[in-house]
């Protein structure tokens, strides 16, 4: 009995087979992933003032606020994404985002700004 294997597989197989996926000379372990830019915002709040939150790491955000930035860690939310920092607190949900501040209990405060993305 004879098996017959069309050559367009043949040839895809040794070209596979010869194909070298690590750059001469380079060690693939050695070569680090480049980061991800981090993600900017930017929101137009019903006061008329800009919030620009940037995320370097999904469990950090830089806020910029009346030309002042805050650094803030998530932290804990019943929906959307909450961050906590500088005695603020940047929640957002969506499109609209809210800045609050932070009370000493660790709940959300005071209302400081409502927020849409521009």
């Amino acid at each position: 009995m004879k098996i017959f294997i069309p050559l367009t597989v043949v040839a895809a197989l040794a070209i596979t087979a010869c194909s070298n996926p690590q750059r001469e000379g380079v060690d693939a372990r050695s070569v680090a992933p480049r980061p991800s830019p981090p993600l900017v915002y930017r929101y137009r709040c019903q006061s008329g003032e800009t919030i620009v939150a940037t995320y370097p790491t999904t469990d950090t955000a830089t806020v910029r606020y009346k030309d002042r930035t805050y650094d803030m860690r998530i932290a804990i939310s019943g929906s959307g994404a909450r961050y906590v920092g500088n005695a603020l607190v940047w929640w957002t949900k969506g499109p609209e985002g809210t800045l609050f501040h932070h009370d000493t209990d660790g709940t959300s405060g005071d209302v400081i700004e409502v927020c849409a993305q521009s």
